[in-house]
């Protein structure tokens, strides 16, 4: 057993009933600086949340599409005012994206599947982001794809990226237990910023052509990527294996 899975195994178990909140400041105070949190959501915002509660220094990372919602990138822009930090925006190499564009089309998606531009526009960048850490927080809840994360664990070795000098990379998802109630109590018990779709009925927002409302009694996933099935609404980034992970042909 190598260091790092004798960490992951330590802390699974350690944090297994502790809230969110400690689960976080036990990455901080494993990885500090070579650590980062995933931020798109709302999920995401509350790590961010809670990140600053601790009083340790934080990092915080974004994939930045080039296709995402006006109104997300003033969510951006108010997160890093509410939280006085700069997120480290990650882009897509611009030559995959014209190549695949002048190629397609600018909705290649709809005809062959989401994949391929994820896997130029997010997996990528989110590749490259990763191997200059030793480990990354997440959102993930089990409760949002139901074919998809119902096993996701607190304390992961990341089965499908490395970090840093092509090392094994630890993943934190505090948030695995939680549901969706949880998240949304506490958003609003804190008063942390949110995107303003969401109360246009979008719950899980990703790219603007890819993201839909959901009506009552949809699964938030429902939302994305709708023309496809519900067991392929995933975009690469947390599944396991390098040839799960989108990673662009």
């Amino acid at each position: 057993m190598t260091e790092i899975d004798r960490l992951v195994e330590t802390q699974a178990k350690e944090l297994a009933d502790a809230i969110p909140k400690r689960r976080l400041q036990r990455a901080l105070e494993s990885f500090g600086e070579d650590l980062a949190i995933s931020f798109s959501g709302a999920e995401d915002v509350l790590l961010i949340e809670y990140a600053k509660q601790t009083g340790l220094p934080f990092r915080v990372f974004s994939l930045d599409t080039g296709r995402l919602h006006a109104e997300t990138y003033r969510f951006f822009d108010a997160v890093e005012k509410h939280y006085q930090i700069r997120i480290e925006y990650c882009f897509p190499q611009a030559e995959a994206v014209e190549g695949l564009v002048r190629q397609k089309g600018m909705f290649s998606f709809y005809e062959d599947g989401h994949k391929e531009c994820c896997g130029i526009r997010k997996v990528e960048p989110l590749r490259r982001q990763l191997s200059g850490l030793r480990a990354w927080v997440t959102g993930q809840r089990r409760d949002q794809n139901p074919a998809t994360r119902q096993e996701v664990p607190l304390v992961e070795v990341d089965g499908g990226f490395t970090g840093r000098e092509g090392a094994a990379l630890v993943k934190y998802n505090p948030l695995a237990d939680r549901s969706s109630q949880d998240v949304w109590d506490a958003i609003r018990a804190f008063e942390v910023p949110h995107n303003a779709l969401h109360a246009r009925g979008m719950i899980s927002i990703g790219c603007e052509p890819c993201t839909r409302a959901i009506t009552p009694g949809m699964h938030e996933r429902e939302g994305r990527w709708w023309w496809e099935r519900g067991d392929a609404k995933e975009c690469g980034l947390h599944l396991g294996s390098d040839d799960d992970a989108g990673r662009p042909s």
